[in-house]
């Protein structure tokens, strides 16, 4: 127990004594029920300073001194008039209740302004990420424009700088669209789209890689028209980071599949690799910003927001993006969005 709330128990007990001295020069003059009002004023004063655990205490020790010192016979625990014994318990009860009820009340009260401050501090991190975010792209820019225009001279220093301009850039991207997704303000241009479309979309992101072949493009029913409620935009950039992941960490010679169709009121994309899959202990923490995967090659750079940022634009149209294991190994990234009719 700290120096504090040692005083805060010292202080109950002092004023519980004081008020039970002050009570007893005038106990001739008084009735049970103004020694009950007193005391329980002390109860919660105690439960108010020092919380349940103290005001029960209190109650407890209020409840022995009523007994001694004002319930005839004086100076003893024993009741003779059975009203007498309704009262204490009454006064107990009360006393209890009363404190419970105080200590109910504070602790919600703290948790509604612990609640408000992290919001308030969620508003002045997002703000500060979105000024530091925007403050962070001209430089970039300036930098990516030298080094390319350094690049005729024949110095290979200027590929990598550039490179990483524009991994940096892409990283200032990110942290502006998480900064929008936080505030809820990213706007989003719902409509009923094609599920063949979207995928049409995808298989144009990859092209020109020399590796696209890898990637396998289907509808789970060809013959039928799969439609769903979505922002085409976003969508396509949720699976094309899926796409690009696999890309990434599968092995080289495995194909990449991407399918679409429709289960139920759901339009379901899956991106499935032949790679060895997420671990256990990582699945939950793939999705939180940030995060590296200590498991992955070294060589492979990650800003860490690509799957956070995906599942919340999922969310934010209604969605939802999880992750399953693929039977045979690999991993299966399943976006789900609100299917529609034309």
């Amino acid at each position: 127990m700290n120096r504090a709330r040692t005083s805060i128990w010292a202080l109950a007990f002092l004023s519980l004594a004081a008020a039970t001295l002050m009570l007893f020069a005038v106990r001739s003059h008084l009735g049970e029920a103004h020694v009950a009002l007193v005391f329980l004023l002390v109860v919660l004063g105690a439960s108010a300073a020092g919380g349940r655990i103290l005001g029960i205490t209190t109650a407890l020790v209020a409840f022995l001194a009523f007994d001694w010192f004002f319930l005839p016979p004086y100076n003893t625990l024993l009741v003779r008039n059975p009203f007498d014994w309704l009262v204490l318990f009454v006064f107990l009860i009360t006393s209890v209740v009363a404190a419970q009820l105080l200590y109910r009340a504070r602790s919600e009260r703290a948790a509604v302004e612990r609640a408000e401050a992290l919001r308030e501090a969620d508003k002045l991190k997002d703000a500060l990420l979105a000024s530091l975010s925007h403050d962070l792209r001209t430089p970039l820019t300036t930098i990516k424009a030298l080094a390319h225009e350094l690049q005729p001279l024949g110095d290979e220093r200027t590929f990598i700088i550039e490179e990483q301009a524009d991994r940096l850039n892409r990283l200032v991207t990110n942290l502006l669209e998480v900064a929008r997704l936080e505030g809820g303000a990213l706007p989003l241009d719902i409509q009923i789209n094609a599920a063949d479309d979207l995928l049409g979309a995808v298989v144009q992101q990859v092209a020109g890689r020399p590796d696209q072949d890898r990637l396998k493009v289907s509808l789970d029913d060809p013959a039928a028209l799969s439609f769903g409620r979505f922002d085409f935009v976003h969508s396509l950039r949720i699976l094309g980071n899926l796409v690009d992941n696999a890309f990434k960490y599968a092995p080289a010679t495995t194909p990449i599949e991407v399918t679409g169709g429709v289960d139920g009121d759901a339009l379901i994309f899956r991106v499935c690799d032949h790679g060895n899959g997420i671990p256990l202990a990582e699945r939950d923490a793939v999705f939180t910003p940030f995060y590296r995967s200590p498991t992955k090659a070294s060589g492979k750079q990650s800003g860490g927001l690509g799957l956070s940022i995906a599942r919340r634009l999922a969310q934010a149209q209604g969605g939802s993006l999880t992750y399953g294991d693929r039977k045979g190994g690999g991993a299966i990234f399943e976006l789900r969005l609100p299917a529609a009719t034309p």
